[in-house]
């Protein structure tokens, strides 16, 4: 009886240890890295939800931007924290699912060592170009390249980035040659597109349209499935000839591979109770940004398709970046 008694204790005490710990969750700040440089989708979306969970918390959320190799240093970085659930990382569809075949010495698997959190939202690629260029249509950009062949040059926020594989998969499709510039993040690469020193690019919605709207560039087409809420008059590549064409980019939050599950449980709960409020969904929208906020299974899942299918890309366009 006396042996059964300390038993029950046990338990009882391991039980109160890990719904204590849920509870006071988290305790001490906590670091969301960005892997990608300020000025870009990811960071543009990471701060008012970092700012949301701070109140929410109690807690300072710390953003900060470690940009590099398409974003494999900061998601690098994260992997390799403590499981504990204090080092987030936004990751992208970058991140996650097209380095895992685009570099050939990745220093993480996107999948293998982190836990998925939730994705936060998904937007689509906007075309645009400096507006000294002369073409007003895809095939109108299309009939240029053609007729001038490697005398356009593209911007990307670096080798590997969704928007670089967008911009190859338009090139593939539209059979035209085009010269790729890639930057260090989208906002150096924006500079660069507004002062005439590149020509086109395809950026997330969240960074473009800001430019878009001031008419400090011009939107030709967008790379989603149908017309963004946000721009409805805006053609799809699909619409404007290159049919088939979709490349949306999704954002997540990520942990190290390991993060106890009611850590992970109550890190879902708030982040898709602050995605779901008002305030987050308004601003998402006025991005682009369609919030998307599912269970950590759901995630996973998208993920682990989303590696397959940029595969398929990836092979297709035989690309490869050491």
């Amino acid at each position: 009886m006396k042996r059964f008694t300390i038993l029950v204790c046990v338990v009882l005490a391991a039980l109160t240890g890990v719904s204590s710990g849920a509870q006071t969750f988290p305790n001490h700040p906590v670091r969301l890295i960005v892997p990608f440089p300020p000025g870009g989708g990811t960071d543009i979306l990471a701060r008012p939800v970092a700012e949301a969970l701070s109140k929410k918390w109690g807690q300072p959320v710390v953003v900060e931007n470690r940009g590099g190799a398409g974003g494999s240093i900061g998601t690098d970085a994260a992997a390799k924290a403590a499981p504990d659930g204090y080092t987030l990382v936004l990751g992208t569809v970058g991140t996650h699912a097209i380095n895992q075949s685009l570099y050939r010495k990745l220093p993480y698997d996107g999948v293998r060592d982190f836990d998925t959190i939730t994705l936060m939202a998904n937007t689509p690629n906007i075309l645009v170009v400096n507006p000294n260029v002369v073409a007003k249509s895809v095939q109108g950009l299309i009939s240029f390249a053609k007729t001038h062949p490697g005398q356009l040059n593209y911007a990307s926020p670096g080798n590997g980035t969704p928007p670089h594989l967008a911009a190859e998969m338009f090139k593939e499709l539209a059979d035209v040659s085009v010269t790729h510039v890639p930057y260090k993040g989208t906002g150096p690469a924006l500079t660069d597109l507004m002062g005439g020193t590149v020509d086109l690019m395809i950026g997330n919605a969240p960074a473009v349209l800001p430019y878009v709207k001031s008419k400090k560039l011009r939107a030709l087409a967008s790379t989603s499935e149908t017309r963004p809420g946000i721009l409805p008059d805006l053609p799809t590549l699909s619409e404007s000839g290159l049919k088939g064409y979709e490349a949306d980019t999704w954002y997540g939050i990520f942990t190290a591979k390991g993060t106890p599950v009611e850590t992970i449980n109550k890190l879902n709960a708030d982040f898709v109770a602050v995605l779901n409020s008002d305030k987050i969904r308004s601003f998402f929208a006025a991005q682009g940004a369609e919030v998307i906020a599912n269970s950590p299974q759901a995630a996973s899942r998208k993920v682990r398709a989303d590696v397959q299918k940029w595969k398929t890309v990836i092979d297709d366009l035989n690309l490869k970046l050491d």
